[in-house]
């Protein structure tokens, strides 16, 4: 077999799959076209050790190895994939990759609401007195719970 037919199926595939993760908004979709673009991956790496091997006397079928190893790290890969993103979708109620980069700014149930936030959250906190403190994050926020409670 010629080295063309396995290399230009394997850019197909990888093409594939880099459109899939540039183009797909849901999680579980974006986790698949890495999937395909990394068995394109493989398909390379198998047909160049068969390649390789035809040149060389010694079949050492090192890429057929290594290949069955990088199919095991990507079975790992996917099932740690697919639970993250199960979590993020009962945490979120979605898996869509625009909504979670939206709410990701939005303060959670446990920050205390200002209404002059926005939803990068950048904007000052009132404290009890009305005056603007400097924020620095949850410590300076704790700093004027104490206030607030002293």
């Amino acid at each position: 077999m010629h080295l063309a037919y396995p290399a230009v199926l394997s850019a197909l595939l990888f093409c594939t799959g880099l459109y899939g993760v540039l183009a797909r908004r849901n999680a579980i979709l974006v986790l698949m076209s890495v999937e395909l673009m990394l068995n394109a991956v493989n398909l390379n790496l198998v047909a160049f050790d068969v390649w390789l091997d035809r040149a060389a006397r010694d079949h050492l079928h090192s890429g057929q190895a290594l290949t069955l190893f990088t199919i095991a790290i990507a079975a790992a890969e996917i099932g740690i994939g697919l639970a993250i993103v199960l979590a993020v979708h009962r945490n979120r109620g979605t898996s869509d990759i625009d909504k979670l980069r939206d709410t990701a700014e939005l303060p959670g149930p446990d920050d205390p609401s200002d209404d002059d936030r926005g939803p990068g959250g950048s904007g000052g906190s009132h404290g009890p007195d009305g005056d603007d403190h400097d924020s620095d994050g949850p410590a300076a926020t704790a700093a004027q719970k104490a206030e607030a409670t002293a």
